[in-house]
């Protein structure tokens, strides 16, 4: 069955050793009060949960599936929704909400902690509240009034959940050509019209009523993306009291049997004349939906994270425990009959190649969840730009570079267990196929590459990227001197300045032919999300150098994967950096009828 438990130690470093949260939290008001204690006790009993309600019901998840009995009904694998009950009524959907609603108005970054282990624990049970969170997020930002009062308490208390429904059968991510139409109804509210495909929780039975965030066409709208709205279509309609009342026109057809996430119900959901309320303005559904999408974007980074850390805690386990040959250096266990595979070169790397994306990702994560907060928070407008920028410039990256390394890190984990990774009953095998689906949906990592380095790079002219740039020059600048920090200021400089050569060509090459931006997009994210990691690793080190004279051992480890990181994962920039400069032609020249 395996195990996990909540990565504590390593959490508490990066949010109070590496971020200081707590100095942060104080320069914003609505979390001025909020200490490092309050924190790590939140932390500390969300990964109870985690490991003791959720993680025992992953395998069962993965084993039973979702079962779709016909007429739109679904139900959710044995546990799931006793599982739910006990969320619910501890309170953590309304840990991160606002508590005018009910919530608990905690900081994003401990409800992006939180998320964190629940995703290791149980990523397909997870994404049913994941989704909902969004949707509050999507409705507090650009519902009416009337609609906030209505809809916001339930989706905080978790009594009901939500859904986003974006993709078509025909459209896929090119939301532009989406064909689902409203129809303006005499009360004001619309009828809806169409099928939405692949909609994660679109039914179950975990919740009693169930939100669809839905985009539609209104009869009179413009063609493409700027002829989107977005509607709001509850399951049931909720009467005056805002109590459950009649079934709305939106059902499941069928749930797709997929690679992975069994326990998630992935639904073509048909609206037949369903009645829905429009959220925000008209034909300017795709602003309002962003709120949710980006959430759901900066959340898969999250589940990439969470495999990542699951995968390597049971692959190292397995491999302090397996014996297999002897070292190649003689006997390390002689009282045995062959050593522990952990004495093997390549195992370590295997190892070590999970925990520098492990760890390397909450720290990365992490601090774009302060940004996320500095941005909502602070006082100084200039401050909640500059955190604005941080986060759309990177959003992409926490998205693709996260899962990236997540279906790296699984595929190593699975290999440490040799032909027993390849068998179900150790779950090595069900964390690939998880994985597997983080680097596809909300925005496949092709689609995250294009957008980070057209829209967020090329299409300011590199300021954002600059910005970042400047953290990373400060932080090279004040290292600069330190002799024991060479070994990783070094490097970290050398690839600011590939990048930022890199940056310019690909633009100057793009002026003249678009398709050379397309050509180098996933590599020039790859080499920008090592850029990033080789910052919070540096930062990292020069802790870990400062603390690990005492011999703490957690200093030490922290080290040596930064050392690890440097050494065996940051020269990947060397091969993807000459990728993405080697253009178009070679990809654009062959005629499509060759193919």
């Amino acid at each position: 069955m395996g195990q996990y438990s909540a990565p504590l130690r390593d959490m508490q470093f990066v949010l109070h050793e590496l971020l200081d949260v707590e100095g942060t939290l104080k320069t914003l008001p609505p979390h001025a009060e909020i200490d490092a204690e309050t924190i790590n006790q939140v932390v500390e009993e969300a990964g109870k949960f985690c490991s003791e309600v959720i993680f025992p019901l992953n395998q069962v998840g993965d084993r039973e599936g979702c079962k779709y009995a016909g007429n739109g009904v679904v139900t959710t694998p044995s546990g799931f929704r006793e599982a739910y009950q006990q969320y619910v009524e501890a309170g953590w959907p309304a840990l991160g909400c606002d508590p005018a609603y009910g919530g608990q108005g905690l900081p994003v970054l401990v409800n992006n902690a939180v998320y964190e282990m629940l995703n290791s624990a149980n990523q397909a049970w997870t994404m049913y509240p994941g989704l909902s969170h969004g949707a509050y997020e999507c409705l507090h930002a650009h519902g009416t009034d009337e609609q906030k009062k209505l809809y916001l308490e339930k989706l905080v208390s978790g009594v009901w959940t939500g859904t986003m429904c974006l993709t078509e059968p025909h459209c896929g991510t090119d939301l532009g050509i989406l064909r689902t139409k409203a129809e303006p109804d005499a009360d004001g509210a619309y009828r809806l019209t169409g099928t939405k495909i692949f909609i994660s929780s679109g039914e179950h039975d975990m919740a009693e009523n169930i939100l669809h965030l839905v985009l539609a066409r209104l009869p009179d709208a413009p063609a493409g993306t700027k002829g989107i709205s977005l509607f709001i279509v509850p399951k049931f309609i909720p009467d005056a009291n805002g109590a459950v009342g009649e079934r709305n026109g939106i059902a499941c057809g069928s749930i797709e049997h997929k690679m992975g996430i069994h326990g998630n119900a992935t639904c073509v959901m048909n609206l037949d004349g369903a009645r829905g309320w429009l959220v925000g303005e008209p034909n300017k559904g795709l602003n309002a939906m962003f709120v949710m999408m980006n959430a759901a974007r900066l959340g898969v980074g999250m589940q990439g994270l969470g495999l990542t850390e699951v995968a390597y805690q049971n692959s190292v386990t397995y491999a302090k425990e397996r014996l297999q040959m002897r070292a190649l250096t003689g006997p390390k266990a002689p009282d045995k009959p062959a050593d522990p595979i952990i004495v093997h070169p390549d195992v370590r790397r295997m190892l070590l190649t999970q925990r520098a994306y492990a760890e390397g990702g909450r720290a990365f994560s992490y601090w774009i969840a302060t940004q996320i907060d500095i941005e909502l928070s602070h006082p100084d407008e200039a401050a909640r730009k500059e955190a604005a920028d941080l986060v759309a410039l990177l959003t992409p990256v926490v998205k693709a570079f996260l899962t990236d390394n997540a279906f790296i890190a699984t595929n190593e984990a699975m290999q440490v267990y040799g032909g027993h990774g390849y068998i179900a009953e150790w779950g090595m095998e069900q964390y690939v196929r998880d994985a597997r689906i983080n680097m596809i949906y909300e925005g496949t990592n092709t689609i995250q590459s294009l957008d980070l380095l057209g829209r967020k790079v090329l299409g300011d002219m590199g300021a954002k990227l600059k910005k970042f740039g400047k953290l990373v020059q400060d932080f090279i600048e004040e290292e600069g001197t330190n002799e024991a920090m060479q070994e990783f200021v070094n490097p970290l400089a050398d690839l600011g300045e590939k990048v930022t050569k890199l940056t310019m060509e690909i633009g100057m090459k793009a002026m003249q032919n678009q398709d050379e931006a397309g050509a180098a997009a996933v590599p020039y994210l790859r080499v920008v999300g090592h850029l990033v990691f080789a910052y919070f690793w540096a930062r990292m080190a020069k802790i870990a150098l400062e603390k690990s004279a005492s011999g703490d051992a957690f200093y030490v480890a922290k080290l040596a994967t930064a050392r690890f990181y440097f050494a065996r994962l940051l020269p990947e920039t060397a091969m993807q950096i000459r990728a993405a400069r080697s253009g178009s032609a070679s990809l654009m020249a062959l005629d499509a009828d060759l193919f």
